[in-house]
């Protein structure tokens, strides 16, 4: 069962990519000086109305076993504990313990 965590940040993901482009779009014209003020505001508005999901910075990188958001390795979406728990078992294929 997934952890609460991990839902919540597939669930932000999700959001981000649906809403991608437009949220760009109405941030181009938020920001752009050669534009009115009126239609600059008029896009903050738009912007104001998506949700808490829609936001890029609600994405935060977690272990996609426990839901940890410390020490994660990125290209196996694991957290360093986890990594090492699965690298010993030997169900990362490619991982192998190190000796020298």
């Amino acid at each position: 069962m997934p952890n609460i965590r991990i839902l919540r940040d597939i669930k932000a993901r999700n959001g981000v990519n649906a809403n991608e482009i437009v949220r760009r779009a109405y941030l181009y014209v938020a920001r752009n000086q050669t534009l009115p003020p009126s239609v600059r505001y008029q896009a903050q508005l738009q912007l104001n109305t998506f949700g808490k999901y829609t936001r890029p910075t609600t994405v935060k990188n977690r272990c996609h076993e426990s839901g940890r958001g410390r020490g994660i390795i990125g290209e196996f979406a694991l957290s360093r504990y986890q990594f090492r728990m699965k690298a010993l078992a030997g169900e990362l294929p490619g991982v192998v313990k190190a000796s020298w």
